[in-house]
Protein backbone atom coordinates (compact mmCIF):
# COMPACT_ATOMS: atom_id res chain seq x y z
CA UNK A 1 0.00 0.00 0.00
CA UNK A 2 1.33 3.22 -1.09
CA UNK A 3 1.45 5.98 1.21
CA UNK A 4 -1.97 7.56 2.48
CA UNK A 5 -2.15 10.22 4.60
CA UNK A 6 -5.03 8.67 7.23
CA UNK A 7 -4.21 5.00 6.61
CA UNK A 8 -0.42 6.61 7.77
CA UNK A 9 -1.70 7.98 11.01
CA UNK A 10 -3.94 4.88 12.01
CA UNK A 11 -0.79 2.82 11.44
CA UNK A 12 1.22 4.76 13.17
CA UNK A 13 -0.35 5.21 15.80
CA UNK A 14 -1.98 1.47 16.73
CA UNK A 15 -0.42 -1.05 18.92
CA UNK A 16 -0.15 -3.42 16.23
CA UNK A 17 -1.10 -2.93 12.58
CA UNK A 18 -1.38 -6.25 10.45
CA UNK A 19 -1.27 -5.20 6.29
CA UNK A 20 -2.79 -7.58 4.04
CA UNK A 21 -2.70 -11.09 6.06
CA UNK A 22 -3.90 -14.06 4.44
CA UNK A 23 -7.15 -15.74 4.81
CA UNK A 24 -5.53 -18.09 7.00
CA UNK A 25 -3.89 -15.87 8.87
CA UNK A 26 -6.89 -13.61 9.72
CA UNK A 27 -8.56 -16.76 10.51
CA UNK A 28 -5.87 -17.30 13.29
CA UNK A 29 -6.09 -13.87 14.45
CA UNK A 30 -9.64 -14.00 15.28
CA UNK A 31 -9.55 -17.18 16.95
CA UNK A 32 -7.22 -15.60 18.86
CA UNK A 33 -9.05 -12.40 19.80
CA UNK A 34 -12.00 -14.47 20.22
CA UNK A 35 -14.00 -13.25 17.53
CA UNK A 36 -15.07 -16.79 16.41
CA UNK A 37 -15.04 -20.58 15.88
CA UNK A 38 -14.06 -23.11 12.88
CA UNK A 39 -16.85 -24.89 11.84
CA UNK A 40 -16.72 -28.61 10.93
CA UNK A 41 -16.37 -27.43 7.26
CA UNK A 42 -13.12 -25.07 8.02
CA UNK A 43 -14.84 -21.68 7.64
CA UNK A 44 -14.90 -19.10 10.65
CA UNK A 45 -18.05 -18.49 12.36
CA UNK A 46 -18.38 -15.27 13.59
CA UNK A 47 -21.34 -13.12 15.73
CA UNK A 48 -21.46 -9.23 14.46
CA UNK A 49 -22.79 -7.77 17.54
CA UNK A 50 -25.73 -5.78 18.18
CA UNK A 51 -26.30 -5.34 14.10
CA UNK A 52 -27.03 -8.27 11.62
CA UNK A 53 -28.23 -6.18 9.35
CA UNK A 54 -27.98 -3.33 7.79
CA UNK A 55 -29.20 -0.06 9.40
CA UNK A 56 -30.79 2.21 6.49
CA UNK A 57 -31.91 4.98 8.95
CA UNK A 58 -28.16 5.32 9.80
CA UNK A 59 -26.86 5.45 6.45
CA UNK A 60 -26.15 9.31 5.30
CA UNK A 61 -24.18 10.94 2.39
CA UNK A 62 -22.34 14.28 3.10
CA UNK A 63 -24.23 17.14 1.52
CA UNK A 64 -21.45 18.87 -0.66
CA UNK A 65 -20.87 20.60 -3.61
CA UNK A 66 -20.50 17.68 -5.58
CA UNK A 67 -23.69 16.42 -4.01
CA UNK A 68 -25.77 18.69 -3.50
CA UNK A 69 -27.73 18.99 -6.72
CA UNK A 70 -27.14 15.46 -8.08
CA UNK A 71 -28.01 13.12 -4.77
CA UNK A 72 -31.13 11.89 -5.13
CA UNK A 73 -32.08 13.17 -1.24
CA UNK A 74 -34.82 11.97 1.00
CA UNK A 75 -35.72 8.81 3.40
CA UNK A 76 -32.99 7.00 1.35
CA UNK A 77 -30.09 9.11 1.26
CA UNK A 78 -29.77 11.61 4.11
CA UNK A 79 -27.99 14.73 4.14
CA UNK A 80 -24.87 14.74 6.52
CA UNK A 81 -22.51 17.62 7.51
CA UNK A 82 -19.45 18.32 5.88
CA UNK A 83 -18.33 20.07 9.35
CA UNK A 84 -19.66 17.33 11.24
CA UNK A 85 -18.08 14.41 9.12
CA UNK A 86 -14.72 16.33 9.41
CA UNK A 87 -15.16 16.28 13.53
CA UNK A 88 -16.71 12.50 13.65
CA UNK A 89 -13.47 11.37 11.54
CA UNK A 90 -11.14 12.69 13.43
CA UNK A 91 -12.91 11.11 16.42
CA UNK A 92 -13.05 7.70 14.39
CA UNK A 93 -9.03 8.08 13.57
CA UNK A 94 -8.32 8.87 17.20
CA UNK A 95 -10.03 5.82 18.47
CA UNK A 96 -7.69 3.73 16.55
CA UNK A 97 -5.20 4.96 19.34
CA UNK A 98 -3.31 2.10 20.94
CA UNK A 99 -5.62 -0.36 19.19
CA UNK A 100 -4.45 -3.40 17.07
CA UNK A 101 -5.90 -2.92 13.90
CA UNK A 102 -6.19 -4.83 10.07
CA UNK A 103 -5.44 -3.49 6.72
CA UNK A 104 -5.93 -4.59 3.96
CA UNK A 105 -5.50 -3.60 0.00
CA UNK A 106 -8.57 -4.35 -2.43
CA UNK A 107 -10.21 -3.46 -5.91
CA UNK A 108 -13.65 -3.19 -7.14
CA UNK A 109 -14.20 -3.72 -10.54
CA UNK A 110 -12.98 -6.79 -12.70
CA UNK A 111 -12.89 -4.50 -15.66
CA UNK A 112 -9.50 -2.49 -15.20
CA UNK A 113 -11.04 0.11 -17.76
CA UNK A 114 -13.29 1.13 -14.58
CA UNK A 115 -10.94 -0.34 -11.51
CA UNK A 116 -11.18 1.30 -8.21
CA UNK A 117 -8.24 0.74 -5.73
CA UNK A 118 -9.76 0.50 -1.73
CA UNK A 119 -8.17 0.69 1.42
CA UNK A 120 -9.99 -1.11 4.24
CA UNK A 121 -8.91 -0.10 7.53
CA UNK A 122 -10.96 -2.84 10.45
CA UNK A 123 -10.62 -3.29 13.82
CA UNK A 124 -11.44 -6.91 13.68
CA UNK A 125 -9.27 -10.00 11.97
CA UNK A 126 -13.36 -10.94 10.69
CA UNK A 127 -13.93 -8.12 9.10
CA UNK A 128 -11.13 -8.24 7.46
CA UNK A 129 -11.55 -11.73 6.00
CA UNK A 130 -14.93 -10.29 4.92
CA UNK A 131 -12.86 -7.60 3.02
CA UNK A 132 -10.68 -10.04 1.45
CA UNK A 133 -13.63 -12.49 0.31
CA UNK A 134 -16.25 -10.32 -0.59
CA UNK A 135 -13.92 -7.33 -2.79
CA UNK A 136 -11.21 -8.33 -5.73
CA UNK A 137 -7.67 -9.07 -4.41
CA UNK A 138 -5.04 -7.47 -5.91
CA UNK A 139 -1.61 -9.59 -6.16
CA UNK A 140 0.96 -8.94 -4.27
CA UNK A 141 3.19 -6.98 -6.62
CA UNK A 142 -0.32 -4.92 -7.19
CA UNK A 143 -1.04 -4.49 -3.66
CA UNK A 144 3.10 -3.00 -2.71
CA UNK A 145 2.20 -0.14 -5.19
CA UNK A 146 -1.83 0.66 -4.69
CA UNK A 147 -2.59 3.62 -3.68
CA UNK A 148 -6.32 3.49 -2.58
CA UNK A 149 -8.58 5.54 -4.47
CA UNK A 150 -11.18 5.34 -1.72
CA UNK A 151 -10.88 4.69 1.86
CA UNK A 152 -13.27 2.28 4.14
CA UNK A 153 -12.77 2.82 7.80
CA UNK A 154 -14.77 0.13 9.82
CA UNK A 155 -14.84 1.18 14.44
CA UNK A 156 -17.55 -1.06 15.15
CA UNK A 157 -16.57 0.16 18.76
CA UNK A 158 -16.37 3.23 18.53
CA UNK A 159 -19.97 4.65 19.73
CA UNK A 160 -21.48 8.23 18.57
CA UNK A 161 -22.83 10.91 20.31
CA UNK A 162 -25.70 11.61 18.20
CA UNK A 163 -26.48 15.04 19.80
CA UNK A 164 -22.66 16.31 19.15
CA UNK A 165 -22.11 14.46 16.33
CA UNK A 166 -24.79 14.68 14.15
CA UNK A 167 -26.20 10.74 13.71
CA UNK A 168 -29.22 9.35 14.72
CA UNK A 169 -27.87 7.23 17.15
CA UNK A 170 -24.42 5.59 18.51
CA UNK A 171 -24.03 3.80 15.33
CA UNK A 172 -23.34 5.19 11.03
CA UNK A 173 -22.39 4.57 7.82
CA UNK A 174 -21.61 8.14 6.23
CA UNK A 175 -20.33 8.29 2.74
CA UNK A 176 -18.28 11.67 1.54
CA UNK A 177 -17.72 11.61 -2.47
CA UNK A 178 -15.39 14.84 -2.04
CA UNK A 179 -12.75 13.05 0.56
CA UNK A 180 -13.47 9.84 -1.05
CA UNK A 181 -13.96 7.58 2.47
CA UNK A 182 -16.87 5.65 4.30
CA UNK A 183 -16.79 5.99 7.67
CA UNK A 184 -18.63 3.04 9.61
CA UNK A 185 -18.93 3.29 13.09
CA UNK A 186 -20.65 1.52 15.72
CA UNK A 187 -22.07 -1.77 14.06
CA UNK A 188 -20.30 -4.95 12.99
CA UNK A 189 -22.25 -6.07 10.47
CA UNK A 190 -20.19 -6.48 7.70
CA UNK A 191 -22.57 -5.64 4.86
CA UNK A 192 -21.73 -2.46 5.51
CA UNK A 193 -19.04 -1.98 3.90
CA UNK A 194 -19.94 -4.37 0.98
CA UNK A 195 -22.93 -1.82 0.32
CA UNK A 196 -21.15 0.98 0.77
CA UNK A 197 -19.09 0.48 -2.16
CA UNK A 198 -21.56 -0.48 -4.09
CA UNK A 199 -23.67 2.87 -3.58
CA UNK A 200 -20.46 4.65 -3.95
CA UNK A 201 -20.07 2.60 -7.52
CA UNK A 202 -24.08 3.02 -7.87
CA UNK A 203 -22.95 6.85 -7.81
CA UNK A 204 -19.50 6.93 -9.90
CA UNK A 205 -20.24 4.89 -13.13
CA UNK A 206 -23.50 6.26 -14.52
CA UNK A 207 -22.33 9.81 -13.48
CA UNK A 208 -18.96 9.70 -14.44
CA UNK A 209 -18.41 6.86 -17.07
CA UNK A 210 -22.14 6.15 -18.40
CA UNK A 211 -22.07 2.88 -17.32
CA UNK A 212 -24.95 1.09 -15.40
CA UNK A 213 -24.22 -0.10 -12.04
CA UNK A 214 -26.58 -3.09 -11.50
CA UNK A 215 -27.95 -5.00 -8.56
CA UNK A 216 -27.70 -8.58 -10.27
CA UNK A 217 -26.35 -11.76 -10.95
CA UNK A 218 -24.55 -12.41 -14.39
CA UNK A 219 -23.65 -15.82 -16.16
CA UNK A 220 -22.50 -16.48 -19.72
CA UNK A 221 -22.92 -19.17 -21.95
CA UNK A 222 -20.82 -21.63 -24.06
CA UNK A 223 -21.44 -19.19 -26.72
CA UNK A 224 -20.40 -16.33 -25.17
CA UNK A 225 -23.78 -14.74 -24.25
CA UNK A 226 -24.05 -13.07 -21.36
CA UNK A 227 -27.69 -12.72 -19.38
CA UNK A 228 -28.47 -10.56 -16.13
CA UNK A 229 -31.12 -11.55 -13.36
CA UNK A 230 -32.71 -8.99 -11.29
CA UNK A 231 -34.53 -9.81 -8.39
CA UNK A 232 -35.15 -9.09 -5.10
CA UNK A 233 -35.09 -11.45 -2.20
CA UNK A 234 -37.06 -14.75 -2.62
CA UNK A 235 -37.55 -14.38 -6.23
CA UNK A 236 -35.23 -16.99 -7.19
CA UNK A 237 -32.60 -14.92 -8.46
CA UNK A 238 -29.26 -16.94 -6.78
CA UNK A 239 -30.90 -20.15 -7.95
CA UNK A 240 -31.92 -19.39 -11.44
CA UNK A 241 -28.51 -17.40 -12.59
CA UNK A 242 -26.54 -20.83 -11.65
CA UNK A 243 -27.04 -22.78 -14.77
CA UNK A 244 -24.43 -25.87 -14.88
CA UNK A 245 -24.64 -24.99 -18.83
CA UNK A 246 -23.50 -21.32 -18.08
CA UNK A 247 -20.48 -19.86 -16.60
CA UNK A 248 -21.37 -17.57 -13.56
CA UNK A 249 -20.28 -13.80 -13.73
CA UNK A 250 -21.07 -12.91 -10.56
CA UNK A 251 -23.85 -12.99 -8.09
CA UNK A 252 -25.31 -10.05 -6.54
CA UNK A 253 -23.22 -6.82 -8.49
CA UNK A 254 -22.13 -5.55 -11.98
CA UNK A 255 -21.80 -2.78 -14.32
CA UNK A 256 -23.08 -2.67 -17.88
CA UNK A 257 -20.50 -0.51 -20.18
CA UNK A 258 -20.07 0.12 -23.62
CA UNK A 259 -18.56 -3.28 -24.85
CA UNK A 260 -18.85 -5.38 -21.25
CA UNK A 261 -20.47 -6.69 -18.25
CA UNK A 262 -18.47 -6.91 -15.12
CA UNK A 263 -18.48 -8.05 -11.60
CA UNK A 264 -17.79 -5.53 -9.35
CA UNK A 265 -17.31 -8.10 -6.72
CA UNK A 266 -14.56 -10.64 -5.70
CA UNK A 267 -17.12 -12.82 -3.68
CA UNK A 268 -20.45 -13.58 -2.88
CA UNK A 269 -22.84 -12.79 0.50
CA UNK A 270 -25.36 -15.71 0.32
CA UNK A 271 -28.49 -15.83 3.05
CA UNK A 272 -27.97 -18.97 5.01
CA UNK A 273 -31.34 -19.28 6.14
CA UNK A 274 -32.54 -23.20 6.10
CA UNK A 275 -29.68 -23.55 4.05
CA UNK A 276 -29.31 -27.76 2.42
CA UNK A 277 -26.98 -29.13 -0.04
CA UNK A 278 -29.80 -30.34 -2.26
CA UNK A 279 -31.39 -27.00 -2.17
CA UNK A 280 -28.02 -24.82 -2.51
CA UNK A 281 -25.16 -26.61 -3.32
CA UNK A 282 -22.55 -24.42 -4.74
CA UNK A 283 -23.58 -22.47 -1.51
CA UNK A 284 -23.20 -25.27 0.60
CA UNK A 285 -19.72 -26.40 -0.99
CA UNK A 286 -17.83 -23.17 -1.03
CA UNK A 287 -18.72 -23.25 2.73
CA UNK A 288 -14.94 -24.31 3.56
CA UNK A 289 -11.99 -22.98 4.80
CA UNK A 290 -11.45 -19.10 3.84
CA UNK A 291 -15.44 -19.03 4.48
CA UNK A 292 -16.70 -16.56 6.58
CA UNK A 293 -20.34 -17.48 8.39
CA UNK A 294 -21.98 -15.13 10.16
CA UNK A 295 -24.32 -15.02 13.26
CA UNK A 296 -25.45 -18.58 13.05
CA UNK A 297 -25.69 -21.77 15.70
CA UNK A 298 -24.38 -25.08 16.12
CA UNK A 299 -26.42 -28.37 17.01
CA UNK A 300 -25.20 -28.87 20.59
CA UNK A 301 -22.19 -30.09 21.60
CA UNK A 302 -20.83 -29.76 17.98
CA UNK A 303 -18.88 -27.06 15.45
CA UNK A 304 -21.51 -28.47 12.17
CA UNK A 305 -23.73 -25.45 11.85
CA UNK A 306 -27.65 -25.53 12.05
CA UNK A 307 -28.61 -23.75 9.13
CA UNK A 308 -32.48 -24.02 10.60
CA UNK A 309 -31.29 -22.20 13.70
CA UNK A 310 -32.51 -18.17 13.16
CA UNK A 311 -32.55 -17.77 16.84
CA UNK A 312 -29.69 -14.79 16.55
CA UNK A 313 -31.21 -13.86 12.97
CA UNK A 314 -32.79 -14.57 9.96
CA UNK A 315 -30.39 -13.04 8.27
CA UNK A 316 -27.32 -15.85 8.76
CA UNK A 317 -25.20 -14.97 6.06
CA UNK A 318 -21.88 -16.75 4.38
CA UNK A 319 -19.44 -14.65 2.30
CA UNK A 320 -16.82 -16.56 0.35
CA UNK A 321 -14.19 -15.85 -2.70
CA UNK A 322 -15.95 -16.41 -5.88
CA UNK A 323 -13.25 -19.19 -6.65
CA UNK A 324 -15.04 -21.41 -4.22
CA UNK A 325 -17.24 -22.13 -6.67
CA UNK A 326 -17.04 -24.31 -9.94
CA UNK A 327 -18.16 -23.21 -13.08
CA UNK A 328 -16.73 -19.16 -13.03
CA UNK A 329 -16.17 -17.21 -15.59
CA UNK A 330 -12.15 -16.13 -15.58
CA UNK A 331 -12.16 -12.98 -15.34
CA UNK A 332 -15.58 -11.86 -13.79
CA UNK A 333 -16.11 -10.46 -17.33
CA UNK A 334 -18.99 -11.27 -20.33
CA UNK A 335 -20.10 -9.21 -22.94
CA UNK A 336 -23.07 -7.28 -23.87
CA UNK A 337 -26.20 -8.93 -22.33
CA UNK A 338 -28.03 -11.03 -24.86
CA UNK A 339 -30.97 -11.55 -22.77
CA UNK A 340 -31.80 -9.59 -19.47
CA UNK A 341 -34.46 -11.10 -16.51
CA UNK A 342 -36.61 -9.15 -13.69
CA UNK A 343 -37.50 -11.49 -11.45
CA UNK A 344 -40.47 -11.56 -9.52
CA UNK A 345 -42.35 -13.30 -7.32
CA UNK A 346 -45.94 -12.39 -7.63
CA UNK A 347 -47.99 -13.36 -5.09
CA UNK A 348 -51.13 -12.34 -6.09
CA UNK A 349 -51.02 -14.72 -8.80
CA UNK A 350 -51.50 -11.83 -11.49
CA UNK A 351 -48.60 -11.44 -13.49
CA UNK A 352 -47.58 -14.02 -16.65
CA UNK A 353 -44.90 -16.78 -15.70
CA UNK A 354 -42.87 -15.32 -18.67
CA UNK A 355 -43.39 -11.88 -20.87
CA UNK A 356 -41.70 -10.10 -22.98
CA UNK A 357 -40.99 -6.08 -22.23
CA UNK A 358 -40.51 -3.21 -24.61
CA UNK A 359 -37.86 -0.83 -23.45
CA UNK A 360 -40.36 1.25 -22.18
CA UNK A 361 -41.79 -1.51 -20.30
CA UNK A 362 -38.33 -2.73 -19.54
CA UNK A 363 -37.92 0.50 -17.87
CA UNK A 364 -40.78 0.89 -16.01
CA UNK A 365 -40.83 -2.40 -14.27
CA UNK A 366 -37.19 -1.65 -13.80
CA UNK A 367 -37.83 1.65 -11.85
CA UNK A 368 -40.86 -0.51 -10.05
CA UNK A 369 -38.72 -3.23 -9.10
CA UNK A 370 -41.63 -5.52 -7.64
CA UNK A 371 -41.95 -8.49 -5.87
CA UNK A 372 -44.40 -9.88 -2.67
CA UNK A 373 -44.54 -10.64 0.99
CA UNK A 374 -46.14 -13.60 1.54
CA UNK A 375 -47.48 -14.55 5.12
CA UNK A 376 -44.62 -16.37 7.10
CA UNK A 377 -41.87 -13.90 5.60
CA UNK A 378 -42.54 -11.00 7.95
CA UNK A 379 -44.01 -11.02 11.39
CA UNK A 380 -47.63 -9.05 10.84
CA UNK A 381 -47.45 -10.65 7.34
CA UNK A 382 -50.56 -11.98 6.74
CA UNK A 383 -52.29 -11.64 3.20
CA UNK A 384 -50.14 -11.03 -0.01
CA UNK A 385 -48.35 -7.80 0.12
CA UNK A 386 -46.53 -5.78 -2.84
CA UNK A 387 -43.20 -4.49 -2.17
CA UNK A 388 -41.49 -1.99 -4.50
CA UNK A 389 -37.97 -1.57 -4.75
CA UNK A 390 -36.53 0.85 -7.24
CA UNK A 391 -33.81 -0.86 -9.99
CA UNK A 392 -34.62 -3.85 -7.63
CA UNK A 393 -31.69 -2.26 -5.15
CA UNK A 394 -33.38 0.86 -4.04
CA UNK A 395 -31.56 1.19 -0.92
CA UNK A 396 -27.99 1.67 -2.53
CA UNK A 397 -28.87 4.37 -5.65
CA UNK A 398 -27.83 7.79 -4.61
CA UNK A 399 -29.04 8.73 -7.74
CA UNK A 400 -33.03 9.30 -9.15
CA UNK A 401 -34.15 5.64 -10.32
CA UNK A 402 -34.94 7.32 -13.46
CA UNK A 403 -31.47 7.76 -14.41
CA UNK A 404 -30.84 4.28 -14.16
CA UNK A 405 -34.26 3.23 -16.24
CA UNK A 406 -33.15 5.93 -18.81
CA UNK A 407 -29.57 4.28 -19.03
CA UNK A 408 -30.91 0.79 -19.53
CA UNK A 409 -33.69 2.08 -22.29
CA UNK A 410 -30.98 3.76 -24.15
CA UNK A 411 -28.45 0.44 -23.80
CA UNK A 412 -31.24 -1.86 -24.64
CA UNK A 413 -31.57 0.11 -28.16
CA UNK A 414 -28.34 -0.45 -29.05
CA UNK A 415 -27.43 -3.69 -28.32
CA UNK A 416 -30.85 -5.00 -28.82
CA UNK A 417 -31.19 -7.26 -25.83
CA UNK A 418 -34.07 -9.08 -25.25
CA UNK A 419 -35.71 -8.29 -21.61
CA UNK A 420 -38.15 -10.36 -19.72
CA UNK A 421 -40.10 -10.13 -16.26
CA UNK A 422 -40.28 -14.10 -15.07
CA UNK A 423 -43.07 -14.51 -12.50
CA UNK A 424 -41.81 -17.37 -10.31
CA UNK A 425 -44.79 -16.67 -7.49
CA UNK A 426 -48.00 -17.90 -7.96
CA UNK A 427 -50.04 -18.98 -10.30
CA UNK A 428 -54.31 -20.90 -10.70
CA UNK A 429 -55.16 -18.51 -7.86
CA UNK A 430 -53.04 -15.71 -5.04
CA UNK A 431 -50.94 -17.38 -2.27
CA UNK A 432 -53.65 -19.65 -0.24
CA UNK A 433 -55.27 -20.53 -3.55
CA UNK A 434 -53.11 -20.97 -6.03
CA UNK A 435 -49.69 -23.00 -5.92
CA UNK A 436 -46.13 -22.06 -6.93
CA UNK A 437 -44.61 -21.66 -10.12
CA UNK A 438 -42.73 -25.60 -10.69
CA UNK A 439 -39.36 -24.58 -11.10
CA UNK A 440 -38.87 -27.14 -13.84
CA UNK A 441 -41.33 -24.85 -15.82
CA UNK A 442 -39.36 -21.70 -14.95
CA UNK A 443 -36.32 -23.13 -15.55
CA UNK A 444 -37.84 -24.63 -19.28
CA UNK A 445 -39.30 -20.81 -19.96
CA UNK A 446 -36.03 -19.27 -19.31
CA UNK A 447 -33.51 -22.29 -21.48
CA UNK A 448 -36.21 -21.36 -24.12
CA UNK A 449 -35.54 -17.31 -23.81
CA UNK A 450 -32.01 -18.04 -24.02
CA UNK A 451 -31.91 -20.41 -26.83
CA UNK A 452 -33.75 -18.08 -29.33
CA UNK A 453 -36.56 -20.57 -28.93
CA UNK A 454 -39.10 -17.34 -28.11
CA UNK A 455 -38.14 -15.24 -31.05
CA UNK A 456 -40.50 -16.42 -33.71
CA UNK A 457 -44.03 -17.88 -31.60
CA UNK A 458 -46.53 -15.79 -31.24
CA UNK A 459 -47.65 -13.36 -28.42
CA UNK A 460 -50.80 -12.10 -27.07
CA UNK A 461 -51.12 -9.10 -25.06
CA UNK A 462 -52.09 -9.02 -21.13
CA UNK A 463 -55.37 -6.85 -20.91
CA UNK A 464 -54.34 -4.87 -18.21
CA UNK A 465 -49.99 -4.96 -17.72
CA UNK A 466 -49.68 -5.17 -21.82
CA UNK A 467 -47.23 -7.72 -21.33
CA UNK A 468 -46.38 -9.76 -24.36
CA UNK A 469 -47.51 -13.18 -23.16
CA UNK A 470 -45.93 -16.39 -25.84
CA UNK A 471 -48.71 -18.56 -26.29
CA UNK A 472 -46.30 -21.67 -26.60
CA UNK A 473 -43.20 -22.76 -25.19
CA UNK A 474 -41.02 -25.95 -25.26
CA UNK A 475 -41.24 -28.13 -22.07
CA UNK A 476 -44.46 -26.26 -20.64
CA UNK A 477 -48.05 -26.39 -20.86
CA UNK A 478 -49.89 -24.38 -23.12
CA UNK A 479 -52.32 -22.94 -20.12
CA UNK A 480 -49.63 -21.77 -17.85
CA UNK A 481 -48.53 -19.09 -19.98
CA UNK A 482 -51.50 -16.73 -19.85
CA UNK A 483 -52.65 -16.50 -15.91
CA UNK A 484 -55.94 -15.97 -16.14
CA UNK A 485 -56.60 -19.78 -17.63
CA UNK A 486 -54.82 -21.11 -14.59
CA UNK A 487 -58.10 -19.15 -12.62
CA UNK A 488 -60.97 -20.83 -11.60
CA UNK A 489 -62.92 -17.84 -11.20
CA UNK A 490 -61.64 -15.38 -13.87
CA UNK A 491 -64.08 -12.47 -12.09
CA UNK A 492 -61.74 -12.93 -9.14
CA UNK A 493 -58.77 -12.95 -11.26
CA UNK A 494 -59.90 -9.52 -13.44
CA UNK A 495 -60.39 -7.88 -9.80
CA UNK A 496 -57.47 -9.07 -8.75
CA UNK A 497 -55.23 -7.72 -11.98
CA UNK A 498 -57.17 -4.47 -11.41
CA UNK A 499 -55.95 -4.53 -7.41
CA UNK A 500 -52.52 -4.76 -8.56
CA UNK A 501 -52.20 -2.55 -11.47
CA UNK A 502 -52.96 0.28 -8.80
CA UNK A 503 -50.57 -0.50 -6.72
CA UNK A 504 -48.12 -0.24 -9.68
CA UNK A 505 -49.59 2.93 -10.41
CA UNK A 506 -49.57 4.07 -6.81
CA UNK A 507 -45.91 3.10 -6.39
CA UNK A 508 -44.95 5.16 -9.64
CA UNK A 509 -46.61 8.10 -8.93
CA UNK A 510 -43.45 9.20 -6.87
CA UNK A 511 -41.09 8.41 -9.92
CA UNK A 512 -43.28 10.19 -12.77
CA UNK A 513 -40.74 13.70 -12.84
CA UNK A 514 -37.60 12.80 -14.21
CA UNK A 515 -39.49 9.11 -16.42
CA UNK A 516 -39.35 9.88 -20.00
CA UNK A 517 -42.69 9.83 -21.98
CA UNK A 518 -42.21 6.05 -23.15
CA UNK A 519 -41.32 4.74 -19.26
CA UNK A 520 -44.61 6.61 -18.29
CA UNK A 521 -47.06 5.47 -20.71
CA UNK A 522 -45.45 1.66 -20.16
CA UNK A 523 -47.63 1.47 -16.75
CA UNK A 524 -50.85 -1.25 -16.58
CA UNK A 525 -54.14 0.77 -17.34
CA UNK A 526 -56.43 -0.42 -14.61
CA UNK A 527 -60.04 -1.05 -15.83
CA UNK A 528 -62.97 -1.65 -14.35
CA UNK A 529 -63.33 -5.28 -16.42
CA UNK A 530 -61.31 -7.23 -18.58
Amino acid sequence: MKNHPIIDRIINNSSEAFINLTPDELIEHALQNNEGKLTDTGALAADTGEFTGRSPKDKFIVEDDITRDTVWWGNINQKFDSGKFDALLEKVINHYNSKRIYVRDSYACADPAYRMNIGVVTESAYQNLFANNLFLRPTAEEAENQTPDWLVIAAPSFMADAAVDGTRQHNFSIVNFTKKIILIGGSGYTGELKKGIFSVLNYTLPEYDKVLSMHCSANIGEKGDTSIFFGLSGTGKTTLSADPNRRLIGDDEHGWAENSVFNFEGGCYAKCIDLTQEKEPQIWNAIKRGALVENVRFFEGTNKVNYEDVSVTQNTRVAYPINHIDNIAVPSIGGEPKNIFFLTADAFGVLPPISKLTPGQAGYHFISGYTAKVAGTEAGVVDPEATFSACFGAAFLPLHPAKYASMLGDKMKASNVNVWLINTGWSGGPFGIGSRMSLKYTRAMITAALEGKLDSVEYTNHPVFGLAMPVECPNVPTNVLNPRNTWEDTAAYDEKANHLAGLFNKNFEQFKEGSNDEIISAGPKATSSI
